[in-house]
């Protein structure tokens, strides 16, 4: 990995309170030119070194999805390079593959993001089978909303994984969703959240760190349930958390304690959780070749 140049978008949403879809794609158009002269800067290489142009083609906000295509397109053009697109939940696994160059599958992956929770089995590289997802809402999704109930900033996971370490879940605790094989729900847990604060009506400080430790821990434990569940039923040596959520202190800490010497495993440092391009250019070795066109609801 020669560069891996991030523009945040996180202070022109805060406003807001999430991301807005129109917002986001405008400042795609405009910060990626820099950021493609700034990544070939950094890496110290020149278009005619490259081998390849890729490109995110979904899931994801398609404004932000046609850009990103839009502009690879015309880079691989004006370049004379092969474009490929690449699926996002596949560049989440293949960040694991960066921060650990000699992993390799079969292994077992949980995918955690603000749209995705998903329990895959990689058996082999461009190869996915999900074997378990959410009903409803994803963990990130869940985190964010919890987030905004107690009253904190956008982004809404790092807020709560901050105020979390400060409180104790024993003092203010919620049921751990639980269903039946590999399927994930948090809605239920978030209506929880919401009668135990209509119940306390003037939450202290203390209180919404109870419950802040209270709704990460009961996530983390219900992800992690069905990850050991998975492992259990497919013996693998490799397994990896990845996504966004995968930066949360508790699902790192607690996923290596579920893991234990039954496998490696293998969570991205903290710049290779959320979205990046080396995670792309990493899956697009082994993505499949055809048109880069923007997929907004592509799936595994």
């Amino acid at each position: 990995m020669l560069a891996n140049v991030i523009h945040s978008q996180e202070r022109l949403h805060a406003a807001f309170g999430g991301v807005v879809p129109e917002l986001a794609a405008r400042e795609h158009l405009e910060r990626l030119p820099g950021l493609v002269d700034a990544a070939l800067e950094r890496a110290g290489v020149e278009p005619a070194d490259l081998d390849l142009v890729a490109a995110t083609r979904g899931p994801g906000l398609v404004g932000c999805l046609l850009v990103g295509v839009g502009a690879a397109a015309g880079l691989a053009d004006a370049w004379g390079k092969p474009l490929r697109g690449v699926n996002h939940l596949w560049g989440h696994v293949y960040a694991a593959l960066l921060s650990q160059p000699d992993l390799e599958p079969p292994l077992l992956a949980l995918v955690v993001s603000g749209a995705h929770s998903d329990l895959v089995r990689m058996p082999e590289h461009g190869r996915f089978e999900v074997v378990g997802r959410t009903r409803d809402d994803a963990a990130g999704e869940a985190f964010d909303k919890a987030a905004r109930m107690l009253g904190l900033g956008y982004p809404g996971g790092p807020a709560l994984d901050r105020l979390a370490r400060q409180g104790d879940a024993a003092r203010q605790p919620l049921p751990v969703p639980t269903l039946r094989g590999l399927e994930y729900s948090f809605s239920g847990l978030k209506t929880a959240l919401l009668y135990r604060l209509r119940d306390l009506e003037s939450p202290s400080d203390r209180d919404r760190a109870d419950l802040a430790s209270a709704f990460e821990r009961s996530v983390v434990e219900s992800l992690l349930a069905k990850l050991d569940q998975a492992l259990k039923e497919w013996p693998v040596r490799e397994v990896v958390v990845c996504g966004g959520v995968a930066a949360n202190t508790l699902l790192r800490t607690r996923a290596a304690e579920v893991i234990g010497t039954r496998a490696r495993l293998t969570i991205p440092p903290l710049e290779l959780c959320t979205d990046n391009a080396a995670m792309i250019a990493a899956a697009a070795e082994h993505a499949p070749d055809g048109p880069a066109v923007a997929a907004p609801e592509l799936s595994w």
